[in-house]
């Protein structure tokens, strides 16, 4: 993992409904960045839900929040709504935007996958929390 403040890799992926988010979207805003391996898992069910009540607290602080995994726009759609997800949560089937962020690798067991990871980036485009 590099040393904060680094540059944020720049993405550009879609969400739920076809919309392309990237990076420079953001720019000016605090973003909470999180990488998850799978919609609808004990475990990223959780962790999303979290997120969802903490949204409140991180728009008042100037944050917005985004989650990525692998799953398609439609398994995220369902996701969204099967636990009232009010933030965005973006596709990345190839895993580009997952590996450019070092959030893929070995996990338990020893397979490779999605790891949970959250970045923290500024309003220049610095993670400045890993």
């Amino acid at each position: 993992m590099q040393t904060v403040p680094y540059l944020a890799p720049d993405f550009d992926l879609s969400d739920d409904s076809g919309r392309s988010h990237s990076l420079a979207d953001y720019r000016g805003k605090w973003l909470v960045l999180y990488f998850y391996p799978k919609d609808d898992t004990p475990g990223c069910t959780t962790e999303a839900c979290s997120f969802r009540d903490a949204r409140d607290v991180l728009t008042e602080l100037g944050a917005e929040v985004i989650g990525i995994s692998k799953d398609e726009p439609s398994s995220h759609d369902t996701f969204k709504a099967r636990y009232n997800l009010n933030f965005t949560l973006l596709s990345d089937p190839e895993g580009t935007v997952i590996e450019g962020y070092g959030a893929w690798g070995p996990k338990m067991f020893g397979k490779l996958g999605i790891q949970r990871k959250t970045f923290i980036i500024n309003p220049d485009g610095q993670v400045v929390k890993a």
